[in-house]
């Protein structure tokens, strides 16, 4: 059952996915891009994007769309912390996944900050959560970050780490933030499951976004999560377009910045937003 579940997460020819993340209201609270959920949800339904991420009340409140798009998959996130908390890096279990199955959901995630005091509880929620969606066949998304004091959460060795622990527990696709071009493929190698990269703080500079996109998969990245760079970008369909195109048809970042966003899909997007 998980193997079938994991085909709709994919993109049928290239085995590539896109994520979109819309989990931050917990953490953030209604942030823009997610302020009103429904309508995002709806536009997402609509566009090339394999798959979303959201708490189980949002995914109650969105069902009716997704009931009527039965094409995109839902992913139910099962941990969450307050940002403003003293304790924020602490990630905490809010759904199970048998909540999680009897929803309808495709898939469950998980976020772990290691290297923190909090890691080891974290880490043992984690193999919590791995054998019950072996339980019940659903796959499992690990959203892998090296996060406290003194931790750098892009150093190449912190992110190997994060990716290894991942694949041994039983995460059956990770998400770690990208390095470089030369270090990412070490990721990539070192694992054997789908490694997929993290979108970040929205930034304005979408050329370099696409870049990084093109470098991962070029290194062997089998797809993109990326949230805020998407629902916060004042042309969303345009970038989810863009990271289709260089996720699933090698695109080049800098033909897309001339060719779509200064054409006919960004309808005059302000340029200071694009480059």
């Amino acid at each position: 059952m998980k193997d079938l579940r994991m085909r709709k997460l994919f993109h049928p020819s290239t085995g590539k996915i896109l994520i979109t993340p819309l989990d931050h209201g917990i953490t953030l609270g209604p942030i823009d891009g997610i302020v009103n959920i429904r309508d995002t949800v709806a536009k997402l339904c609509h566009s090339k994007v394999n798959a979303v991420v959201l708490h189980k009340g949002n995914i109650h409140v969105c069902k009716d769309i997704f009931k009527e798009n039965r094409d995109m998959a839902v992913i139910m996130h099962l941990s969450a912390s307050i940002g403003f908390s003293p304790n924020q890096l602490r990630k905490v279990l809010i759904a199970s996944v048998e909540e999680a199955s009897k929803t309808g959901v495709d898939a469950v995630s998980i976020h772990i900050n290691i290297g923190n005091d909090f890691d080891y509880q974290m880490i043992k929620d984690f193999g919590k959560i791995s054998e019950e969606c072996n339980q019940w066949g659903i796959p499992l998304i690990a959203m892998m970050y090296p996060r406290g004091d003194m931790v750098d959460e892009y150093n190449v060795q912190n992110a190997l780490v994060s990716a290894r622990v991942a694949m041994e527990i039983g995460a059956d696709v990770v998400k770690v933030n990208y390095t470089d071009k030369y270090s990412f493929e070490k990721i990539v190698n070192a694992v054997d499951i789908p490694v997929v990269i993290a979108g970040g703080e929205n930034h304005h500079d979408k050329k370099r976004l696409l870049q990084t996109i093109r470098d991962a998969i070029d290194v062997g990245a089998s797809g993109v999560a990326i949230g805020r760079n998407v629902f916060q970008d004042n042309h969303m369909q345009g970038i989810i377009e863009s990271i289709d195109l260089v996720v699933n048809h090698g695109a080049d970042p800098e033909d897309l910045i001339q060719t779509i966003y200064r054409g006919s899909v960004a309808n005059g997007e302000r340029e200071r937003d694009l480059v």
